[in-house]
């Protein structure tokens, strides 16, 4: 196999000035020897730098600056009608400012109404969304690219967070339609005529990512290292480093793991898509897609997708600057919420009583709890749907950033679930905050659909003793499903799962890259923190596709006994996981209770695969 400094594997290399996650692309590149990644490169169609780029003559024009008059003053919609050139120098004003504003305060919704686009570049920055108006993606079509590139890091893809695109299709100019994401970046209901690139091409690294209700003709995940798509349709799928998930996929390739490491599985048990904003003739509404049970392939290929038209009337709509104050009173009343984008500083918790309340965000809409409040919490009652919100951890300290359900419910809500879509949670990174738990589930048949929870490594306010976090998902339901958990540097940890009948499809984590030394990372007598814990007395638990990593910064030694612990049983059910070592950075002595491992220094190349237990 060749090594990763060979001609057959990308070239590194490391910006000046790089902060603690950054390193991670550099770092990965010492331990991705399998041929898994190998075969990831061979199979990429693209050229050694990715696909040729458009010329920069699209600039043309005067940026559009007039606030749509419902949604306000952060969020523009285009119409087919418009100038090109007017609707792209819109596009590329908001990019110049969120293209490296990884933590900035900036937040963008750009909607398009039903029709096609011809010749229009859509490069999306942070906090940007980029979403078509129609009730279907085919209603609008971009003749171009709505892409994400990881130029402004020198190719490293590892930071690009916090953006999406959704519900609408694009016809490629050259046939590549790049999508180099990490973490918090969902493509839902996207057709892509053409290949999709999920990485820079061999200028670096890309670090995770989730794609639902697509369709794309191919995908080449090149040094994507970790990866989940679910109910989609793809023409072929080329690539994998350490851990690719398909749930429900037509077209995905055949299981096989480790090498390459594709983990399938033939069909999602339950899932709802994310409710979406549209147009219903001339008027706003928001459309909520039916439950699907054993769902294969998406939502829309044989017609409209299956679901429920709400008003905008129905709906309370929140601009920046609202308090949570009027926000509760309108839920009180009755009415849905929509987050417009903006950064809301909350000082009463919002409170979600009412049963099959639809609280949806756009443009990456952020609330921020203050004086050690919680954010969220939602009522044990059926139906409820949390969709599109960051929730960014205030300097108070707050108990749950999320909490779904009440402690000791026993009511079920297997008809009519609650459901979390892309819900982010942040901890540092961003400025000074605490929280001592991100998001605790307690209601029975919760279906999570695409969470990041992430107690920040890099930006300001972090440090081991300064980002104080515990754990990032704690689940006491029974029944629920999670699809895409990822999960990242807790001090404690990650994910305990302590309800029965628990199922995960996809799971991401890194351990803490900033414990000071051994004894600031243990748990009692045992060495470090497990990373995914199944509590003793559940007896039933099916996970599949787990990826563990360990960036040990202040001192290589530090030891994590196991990655992932449950209790023996035949009900337990773990398929497809991984430990790595990131640059031999770090130990991990046991994947899953005392078996497989051990990854570190010297120790299996700092890559541990485990099929199954």
């Amino acid at each position: 196999m060749p090594s990763p400094q060979s001609s057959d594997a990308p070239e590194h290399r490391r910006p000046s000035g790089l902060t603690r996650r950054a390193t991670l692309a550099g770092l990965a590149a010492t331990v991705v020897t399998s041929a898994a990644a190998t075969h990831a490169l061979a199979n990429s169609s693209s050229a050694p730098n990715g696909p040729a780029r458009r010329p920069a003559a699209l600039a043309a024009g005067t940026p559009i600056t007039q606030a749509d008059p419902v949604l306000g003053p952060n969020v523009t919609v285009f119409d087919p009608s418009m100038s090109i050139g007017d609707i792209q120098a819109t596009l590329n004003a908001a990019f110049e400012q969120q293209e490296t504003a990884q933590f900035g305060s900036g937040r963008f919704a750009f909607l398009f109404r039903p029709g096609n686009y011809q010749d229009l570049d859509v490069n999306i920055g942070y906090y940007t969304h980029v979403a078509g108006l129609g009730q279907s993606p085919d209603d609008v079509n971009i003749t171009g690219w709505v892409r994400v590139e990881a130029d402004w890091f020198d190719g490293n893809a590892t930071h690009n967070f916090w953006r999406s695109a959704e519900n609408l299709s694009v016809t490629p100019w050259d046939g590549y339609n790049r999508y180099a994401v990490s973490q918090a970046a969902p493509i839902r209901r996207v057709h892509i005529r053409g290949e999709m690139p999920l990485w820079n091409g061999y200028d670096g690294w890309a670090s995770g990512g989730f794609m639902a209700d697509s369709k794309v003709d191919r995908v080449v995940s090149g040094s994507q290292q970790q990866w989940l798509t679910r109910n989609s349709e793809l023409g072929e799928w080329a690539g994998s480093v350490w851990n690719m998930v398909f749930v429900g996929v037509e077209g995905a390739p055949p299981h096989h793991f480790p090498n390459p490491s594709h983990t399938v599985v033939a069909s999602a048990p339950k899932v709802k898509e994310k409710p979406y904003l549209y147009l219903d003739g001339s008027d706003y509404a928001v459309f909520v897609p039916d439950i699907r049970t054993d769902a294969t392939g998406t939502s829309w290929s044989d017609g409209p997708t299956p679901g429920t038209s709400i008003p905008l009337s129905e709906f309370h709509v929140a601009h920046e600057g609202d308090d949570a104050a009027g926000i509760n009173a309108a839920l009180a009343d009755g009415k849905h919420l929509l987050i417009t984008p903006g950064i809301y500083h909350i000082t009463e918790t919002i409170e979600v009583t009412r049963p099959d309340t639809i609280v949806l965000g756009i443009g990456l809409a952020t609330l921020i709890p203050e004086g050690g409040i919680n954010a969220v919490k939602v009522a044990d009652v059926d139906g409820v749907q949390i969709a599109g919100i960051l929730i960014d951890a205030g300097p108070g300290g707050s108990e749950t950033l999320l909490e779904v359900g009440d402690e000791g419910s026993s009511t079920r809500h297997q008809d009519n679930p609650i459901h979390l879509h892309d819900v982010f949670a942040r901890i540092g990174g961003a400025g000074a905050g605490s929280a001592d738990r991100s998001v605790v589930v307690h209601s029975h048949d919760t279906l999570i659909d695409h969470v990041w929870l992430w107690r920040g490594d890099h930006g300001e306010g972090v440090g081991w003793d300064v980002n104080p976090a515990r754990n990032g998902l704690v689940v006491n339901g029974d029944d629920v499903t999670g699809y895409g958990l990822f999960v990242e540097h807790y001090q404690e940890h990650q994910v305990i799962w302590n309800g029965d009948n628990g199922r995960t499809y996809f799971y991401q984590c890194e351990l803490p890259y900033d414990p000071p030394n051994q004894a600031a990372w243990m748990n009692g007598d045992e060495l470090g923190w497990t990373a995914y814990v199944v509590a003793d007395d559940v007896t039933n638990h099916t996970a599949y596709g787990l990826g563990v990593y360990s960036l040990m910064l202040e001192d290589e030694t530090i030891t994590t006994e196991r990655a992932i612990s449950t209790p023996e049983g035949g009900g337990i059910d773990f398929t497809s996981m991984v430990i790595v070592s990131l640059g031999q950075l770090g130990i991990i002595n046991h994947v899953i209770n005392d078996l497989g491992g051990p990854a570190g220094p010297g120790l299996n190349d700092g890559i541990f695969y485990l099929p199954g237990n």
